[in-house]
């Protein structure tokens, strides 16, 4: 007999099938995260010394800056992750 859990996985499975990745598009992926993380500690490295050199009221805007700059790159490395993981392997 088969749990709620297992249930509820098989219908998913059949909505939208779990795809495998080649080699090829893992190394891809490995990339991508390696790049961006390297961009985020980029960006907060200077940031953060730009947040120490400034004025306490520049401070807020600053760190928004750093924020916005961080989530903005989150969004390119799932947008890269995704396009891809929606590649056709080659055969």
């Amino acid at each position: 007999m088969k749990s709620a859990y297992e249930l509820a996985m098989g219908r998913l499975e059949k909505q939208s099938p779990a795809s495998t990745l080649t080699e090829e598009q893992k190394h891809r992926i490995a990339e991508v995260d390696i790049r961006i993380a390297a961009s985020i500690a980029e960006k907060k490295i200077f940031l953060e010394e730009q947040i120490f050199k400034a004025a306490p009221h520049e401070q807020h805007e600053i760190r928004r800056q750093l924020a916005s700059e961080i989530f903005r790159l989150e969004e390119k490395r799932e947008f890269e992750k995704d396009k891809i993981r929606s590649e056709k392997p080659n055969t």
